[in-house]
C-alpha cells in the first residue's frame, strides 16, 4: 500500500526522518500548550464562580467577579496562540520542497 507510512515522502525529499520527528514533537508540544491554557481557564472560572458564591465581604467577591473574564480571555488568548503555532508548523511540513519557504 502506497502513502500508508507517514514518513515514506522522505525517502525522496531532502527533510530526513529526524526532521519529521522533530515537527511531530512540536505539534505535540504545540497542543500540550493549548491544554495549560485551557486547564488556566477553567481554573480561574470556577475560581471565581465559587468565590463570588462564597464571599462574606466585597473586595473578595470582587476578586471572583475579575477571576470569571480574566479566566475566558486566558482560553481565549490560548486558543489563539495555538491556532497561530499550528499554521506555522503546518505551513512548514507541507512547504514545497527545493524553494524557500514562507514564515508565517
Amino acid at each position: 500500500m502506497k502513502g500508508t507510512k507517514p514518513y515514506e515522502r522522505f525517502l525522496k525529499e531532502d527533510l530526513i526522518l529526524r526532521d519529521e520527528l522533530a515537527i511531530d514533537r512540536t505539534l505535540l508540544a504545540n497542543e500540550r500548550t493549548l491544554m495549560a491554557y485551557v486547564r488556566l481557564a477553567i481554573t480561574l472560572v470556577i475560581a471565581g464562580v465559587s468565590i463570588i458564591h462564597f464571599a462574606m465581604e466585597k473586595w473578595f467577591e470582587t476578586i471572583g467577579f475579575l477571576c470569571v473574564p480574566v479566566g475566558i480571555l486566558a482560553g481565549f488568548l490560548g486558543w489563539r496562540r495555538y491556532q497561530k503555532m499550528d499554521r506555522q508548523i503546518r505551513n512548514l511540513r507541507y512547504a514545497p520542497r527545493g524553494k524557500k519557504r514562507k514564515s508565517a
